[in-house]
Parts: structure tokens; sequence; C-alpha cells
């Protein structure tokens, strides 16, 4: 085991001998001096691990010993001592960033305990990781063999999440193959289960199933609207996956208490064109392309597909008889997102905000396109940690913060997810055959059925057909579709980008978290 170098300052040192003996007794080595000037001197001399000062000492004080320590080493653990339990001592000492406070008198163990919690901290916490996760996984394993309900699979997918999270903080990641091989399973025996009960759900011929994307605002929104006495805001990040929310849930938790985390599940295909029009419509697709053909635009029209949004939550509060005024407000870039920042006081005498942040979405196509941001972002965990950044320095951020000060209800949520595709699955189309990679339809297609999932009547799953013969292909678990002429180029190309349009459990089980703003 290392042995750790400790620095210790006291002018009282000689009386701490027995301290010192029980630290190096389990297998520290300290350098004992008697005041600060001694403990500046010996800093700038040796290396050390973690610094201890006596707060009170003659000449100079614990507090300006720190402030010379952190000015050579401005990330060196400090622990301060003191027999004072005067508050501004404290928050002098914590506005300077030390490590840990102790009061006098001490006793062995306390001083144990902090030296552990700030040298061995990651050793331990991935030690205790792996080992729990390790008990974890028969069970989780076994799980995904029986026969779960929609719930169930969510509550398993939010452990499975749990531990992807807290492996990847660990030291060496040494389960990061285990959990992803589990990850694996378990998506293979969802995709089964989509497949067994899609159909029966989106038909409403079940009596147990989930909560789905046309069926948010009459569920969820609404009621929140007619309860509370708040302005509600709904906030909607496109692309939005489960892992990726719980990164943002500490930072956003400063200002908010959540009040209420639930999965949902998306519709099929896990595409904006489908999913968030169902979500602001408050209809299935087929329904939509029926009552209001003008405003469906093939989901091949990137610039169309999604421009009638505000005019559909216009139709659903008319067919809901909500009375109410309420905005809709798409942030497509940071301009956008600045601009909503500044005129926000407009927004507070709205009963309802809806904001569409598309970043996530852009990031999963720039990923896609850019070799720099494939490079920032080659797997999950990258993929969570970008999201982390551009979220801290975000107008969406800002944007939150005044909802919070402001006193406003939210609601965070998203209309998809997204996988990262590892298999390419070989299918051939025609011209007319839509680009998306994890999902395809049209009346020529080519492919054998093995891995995919195949809906030869779109209108049972309530899809429009745009003619007799137009099936609906979508893949499962990591794969995505390639052409076979080009197909080396298609694989290399699209291998480990994160797309979204298919089955899995990162696309369909996706959050809905309800916050109240912290007082």
């Amino acid at each position: 085991m290392q042995r750790y170098n400790i620095l210790w300052a006291d002018d009282e040192i000689d009386l701490l001998k027995p301290h010192i003996l029980f630290l190096e007794d389990k297998g520290y080595d300290i350098t004992p001096v008697c005041s600060g000037a001694d403990a500046i001197e010996k800093f700038q001399e040796n290396n050390y691990d973690v610094v201890f000062l006596d707060e009170n000492m003659p000449g100079i004080s614990g507090l300006e010993t720190l402030n010379e320590i952190k000015t050579v080493r401005p990330n060196i653990p400090v622990v301060m001592i003191t027999k004072s339990e005067e508050e501004h001592i404290m928050e002098e000492a914590i506005g300077s960033k030390i490590a840990d406070y102790l009061i006098k008198p001490l006793n062995p163990n306390q001083i144990l305990l902090s030296v552990k919690k700030i040298l061995d901290n990651k050793r331990l916490v991935s030690e205790k990781t792996n080992s729990s996760y390790q008990r974890d996984f028969r069970t989780l394993g076994m799980a995904f063999g029986e026969r779960l309900s929609h719930q169930e699979w969510a509550e398993n997918y939010k452990k499975l999440v749990r531990w992807e999270l807290e492996i990847d903080e660990t030291e060496g990641k040494s389960m990061a193959d285990v959990i992803n091989m589990q990850k694996d399973e378990a998506n293979s025996n969802f995709a089964r289960f989509i497949m067994d009960n899609y159909e029966e759900w989106i038909n409403n011929e079940s009596d147990d199933k989930p909560l789905m994307s046309h069926e948010i605002f009459k569920e969820r929104v609404f009621p929140m609207m007619k309860e509370s006495d708040q302005t509600v805001y709904f906030v909607l990040i496109d692309n939005l996956r489960y892992d990726q929310w719980k990164v943002l849930e500490p930072i956003i938790s400063d200002y908010f208490t959540v009040e209420n985390e639930e999965l949902y599940y998306s519709i099929l295909p896990t595409t904006t064109a489908y999913a968030r029009n169902a979500i602001f419509s408050g209809m299935l697709p087929a329904e939509i392309q029926k009552k209001y053909p003008n405003m469906w635009v093939s989901d091949e029209d990137e610039e169309g597909k999604n421009l009638h949004e505000a005019e559909f939550v216009d139709i659903q509060f008319q067919k809901n008889k909500i009375n109410e005024k309420y905005s809709y407000n798409k942030v497509t870039n940071n301009a956008i997102g600045r601009d909503l920042v500044n005129k926000f006081n407009n927004l507070e005498n709205n009963k309802l905000n809806v904001i569409v942040y598309n970043f996530v979405d852009m990031l999963s196509h720039a990923r896609t396109d850019s070799n720099m941001v494939r490079e920032l972002a080659p797997d999950e965990s990258a993929y969570r940690s970008i999201t982390r950044s551009w979220f801290l320095h975000s107008p969406l951020f800002e944007t939150l913060k005044l909802i919070s000060e402001k006193k406003g209800r939210l609601i965070i949520t998203t209309d998809h997810g997204t996988i990262r595709c590892k298999r390419p699955f070989k299918i051939i189309g025609d011209r007319n055959t839509n680009t998306n990679l994890r999902y395809k339809h049209g009346k020529n297609l080519g492919f054998t059925e093995k891995d995919v999932f195949v809906v030869r009547k779109p209108e049972r799953i309530h899809l429009p057909k745009e003619n007799i013969s137009t099936a609906y292909v979508f893949a499962l678990e990591d794969y995505f579709f390639a052409y076979p002429n080009n197909f080396n180029y298609y694989v290399n190309y699209y291998k480990d980008t994160f797309q979204h349009g298919g089955v899995s459990l990162e696309e369909i089980i996706i959050p809905f978290v309800t916050l109240q703003p912290k007082a």
C-alpha cells in the first residue's frame, strides 16, 4: 500500500505525539512542526499529500499559513484544527477551500477518518462500488430474463444507469466492460418485450401500459397547471437520455427540489418528427397526418418536420378546453437562448411556458459529422461529460436559475433518447426510403427479419403509410442500418455514433421530472 506524507503544524505538537504514533502505525509518514513559519519552510522543501494546521499558533496564524501554502499548491488538501468554534473562523477556513475542519480535543480515529476521507477516498469508494455491483450483477441478470412489467423495466433500467455512473467514477473503471455487457443483455430482452407489447399499449388494449409521448400533456402537464398557483415551465431538452439527466441533476438541485422523477416511454419511431409532435399535439402520427395533412411534413424534410409545434400545442389546449395563456419557445442556438434570458420577465404572465432546447440533438448530429466532436465524445462517459459542460455554460442554466428565483414550477423532460450504434445491419431500399439509421419505412425494403422489429401494417401502431405496401423496420439493441453498396464506408462512418429512431432502453425509457424551486 502507498505510504502518504503528512505535514502537521501545531504549537503544542509534543502533546500530539500519541496521535502521530497512531497514524505512523497505520502507515502514514508524519513531519511534525511547531509553527506556521516552520510549516511554510518545510512545505517549500518537500512534497506532502496532506497538511494539518492548528488555527491558533503564535506568529503566523493557521489561516495565514493556509493562504501561503495554497499560493504554492492550490490543490493541496488542508485540514484545519482548532479549539475555537467561532463561526467566522469556520467560514474563512471553508472559503479558503480546506478539505476538513476538526475541533479539539482530537481523538485518533477522528483524525484517521479525516485522512482516509481525503487520501483513500477514491480507492475505498472504488472497492465498495465494485463489490456492491458484483453482488447486484446476478440479481439484475436474473431480472432481465424474467417477464417484467413496463414499470419493472423502468426501475431496473434506473439501477443499470446508477451502476454505470458509479462505475464511471471508480479508479481504473475495472467493471466497465461487465456493466456494458449487462446493458447489452438487457437491451436484447427489452427489444423482445417491446415487440410483444407495443401494439397493445398504443391501442389501449392493456390495463398495464406505460405513460407514452402523446399522453404527456393530458396526464401530467394540464393537471399540474390546474392544481398549482405557480407559473409552470415545461422544458424539453431534445435527445436527453436518462443518464444525461442524472449528471445534470446535482447541478440543478442547488436551485430546485426534485418533486418526482418518473420514466415514461417514447412512441416509435423514437425521433423528433414522431415523438415530439405526439407530445405537443396529444395525437399519434397517423391521426396527425389524417387530421392535419398540411402540418404533417415528411420526416425527411429536415426544415419542416417540427415547424408546427406551437400550433399543435394550441390545438391540444382547445381540445382539452384549457383556457390559459401560454408561450412556446424553441432554442436552436446560443443567441436565441440569450434572447430568451433577456426577455424572461415576459414569461411570468403565462400559466404555461414551453421551452424546447435542441442542443443535445445537435450534439449527437455534430458527433456524427465532425471528427473533432467524435474525439471529444468517443463513448457514453464522454458524451455525458460534454453535455454537463455545455449545460454549465448555457443560457438554459441561466433560464432555470431565473425560474427558481421567480418561484416557478418546473418540468424537465425529453422526446426520446439515443444509443451508441456498434453493429451494422444490411438493408436495401429504393430512393424514396428515409435516411434514418435506426428505422426505415418504404414499400421496397429488402432485409432478413432476424434482429429487427418489422411492422407490415403501420396502421396497427398508428403510423402513417404512404401506400398500401408501406412497412416500417426498426433497428434493435445497438444495430444501425447500412446499405450493401458502400457498406464499408457506412460502417466506418457511422459506427460508434449516437443515433435514435429504433428500439433500446436508452431511446425509449426517458425522464419526466417535476421540480419545485428551493426557498
